[in-house]
């Protein structure tokens, strides 16, 4: 079994943590490749930058040259997770949804502790959208900003041990959801010092993932998450029209499973 993870911003050093984390999670016979976008911002802490590494990750995925049999979207609260389900015929698995759903099989409410304030209302929005918003009992922002988590590891786990202590004690959550991608491996430590399980949404995807293969199941294709119409679409895919290859007139499903 293969499986796509998708860093949503272009900073390679997160792509290989992120992937090394998901390696740790995988089961046997199972390989993670870690990708990363061509083009994008180095970190993804807002609207913009969401919706750009929307773009940037379907194109990163369409145009792996080899067979796959899943995908993983590992930005928490990010834009784009739909578009993939649309372009490929293989399970595609958010870390957004997969920790919340995850944490509500451990505990009545979790609570999301993610990285600026900022991305707040977008995680907000985002769990809505997944219908997963009833069991949250908060999100709450550490005040470390993507790039932050690796250059002060420390400093993060400090910030959000305190955020997830706040959670427990004034939100009532009993379960902590670690709310970026970047945060993977910080789990265990966050764990031992808060008390309560803490899902890592790389990690719970993975597993997730690899069932959905093994169970001969993919996303639905009668209505939704239709492949998108026969149609000429210019510029598409984007790193074949940098590097000055005319766009097909027709975008179809890829992927297949191994």
């Amino acid at each position: 079994m293969r499986i796509l993870v998708a860093n949503v911003n272009t900073t390679a050093s997160m792509t290989e943590s992120i992937a090394a984390q998901a390696r740790l999670a995988a089961a046997p016979g199972t390989e993670i490749i870690g990708i990363t976008p061509r083009f994008g911002a180095d970190s993804c802490e807002g609207n913009f930058e969401s919706y750009l590494a929307a773009i940037a990750v379907m194109d990163a995925v369409v145009n792996y040259p080899e067979p796959f049999d899943a995908v993983i979207q590992a930005g928490y609260g990010e834009h784009g997770r739909e578009g993939l389900q649309e372009l490929l015929d293989v399970p595609v698995v958010d870390i957004t949804e997969a920790a919340a759903s995850t944490a509500m099989f451990l505990g009545h409410k979790y609570s999301v502790v993610t990285t600026l304030d900022r991305a707040v209302p977008l995680i907000e929005d985002r769990l809505k959208l997944a219908g997963l918003e009833a069991r949250c009992a908060s999100v709450r922002a550490s005040g470390m900003a993507v790039l932050e988590l690796e250059e002060h590891p420390d400093r993060a786990v400090e910030a959000i041990v305190g955020q997830a202590e706040k959670a427990v004690q004034d939100d009532k959550a009993e379960v902590i959801v670690l709310g970026c991608g970047g945060m993977a491996g910080l789990d265990e430590q966050i764990r031992q010092r808060c008390g309560v399980p803490v899902v890592d949404g790389v990690a719970a995807a993975v597993t997730i993932a690899e069932s959905l293969v093994r169970l001969g199941l993919s996303t639905s294709k009668v209505r939704t998450y239709a492949a998108p119409r026969p149609k000429t679409v210019i510029g598409w895919p984007i790193s074949g029209s940098l590097a000055g290859t005319e766009t097909p007139t027709s975008v179809a499903s890829q992927g297949q499973g191994r």
